[in-house]
């Protein structure tokens, strides 16, 4: 199978944008893959001569995205599909972890992406096509301590991205939610930003919670490959999901949730409907 669309994917050195870059490419799209430094802007392009182009952008540069973008519809064609990819984990006890490290990871993972689609969608209403995807998490469903700030900005995307589809609908443009559950990516490794330990009353709580996650990095179930296998799946739907989980432990987890929300609405139910009043 070949295929004239063209895919712009944040963070494509990396992780899932890198895994799902070489399958699209494998299958005859083309990838605009955005990296942080000319080293890897070369090394992503030596994958494909024709189809693979890449462009320098830190994404948390807002007020170049829209040039940028100008730009490559103007001398690449049409962006079909944008993929937000770029991302980071940050782990760290609420209490322990700065205010700046909170903006940041808000404007990586939220601010970068909403500023991506926000240059993206004039073009893609004016052709009243497109498909964006955003790369959430399970963390944008559920909660652990000490990702706090990541499950916010997970939250906040899932959000985003929901209340988007709906406002796009109307011009055929698609917007779905990813979210992994754990991957053999290096979002627990080399990728995550931690913060230093302070304060020894949370160490019985998090301790634990921070040796697992370390020792368990690069032996997750999930595999990159088959995500993006299954994200390709969903660009080439004609009716994609507006949230698709991806991964067993996503799928068990969210559920559980699903079913512990539903049953504290009900227990609370007659206190909720308490403040409704005549009018």
């Amino acid at each position: 199978m070949s295929t004239s669309k063209t895919l712009l994917i944040t963070g494509v050195s990396s992780g899932f944008g890198r895994a799902l870059a070489l399958e699209a490419l494998a299958k005859g799209y083309r990838v605009i893959g955005t990296v942080r430094n000319v080293e890897a802007k070369l090394a992503f392009e030596q994958l494909h001569p024709q189809n693979a182009l890449a462009f320098e952008l830190d994404v948390t540069h807002f007020a170049v995205i829209d040039d940028l973008i100008a730009d490559i519809e103007a001398d690449q064609g049409p962006i079909d599909v944008l993929v937000n990819n770029a991302g980071y984990g940050h782990e760290g006890i609420m209490e322990e972890s700065s205010l700046e490290e909170m903006r940041h990871q808000f404007d990586v993972n939220v601010f970068g992406a909403v500023a991506m689609i926000k240059a993206v969608l004039p073009f893609m209403r004016q052709r009243r096509r497109g498909h964006i995807l955003n790369i959430t998490s399970m963390g944008g469903f559920i909660t652990m301590p000490g990702i706090s700030y990541y499950c916010g900005s997970k939250f906040a995307l899932e959000g985003i991205s929901e209340t988007l589809s709906k406002e796009l609908a109307a011009f055929n443009i698609h917007v779905t939610a990813v979210a992994p559950g754990s991957f053999r990516t290096d979002w627990a490794g080399r990728s995550m930003v931690r913060s230093a330990r302070s304060i020894s009353d949370y160490n019985a709580l998090f301790d634990p919670i921070r040796q697992a996650r370390e020792a368990k990095s690069g032996k997750q179930l999930g595999d990159p490959e088959k995500a993006a296998r299954a994200m390709l799946a969903i660009i080439e739907s004609d009716n994609p999901p507006a949230h698709l989980l991806l991964g067993s432990d996503a799928l068990k987890l969210v559920k559980d949730k699903l079913v512990a929300l539903n049953a504290e609405i009900e227990a609370w139910k007659t206190l909720t409907r308490s403040t409704d009043g005549d009018y």
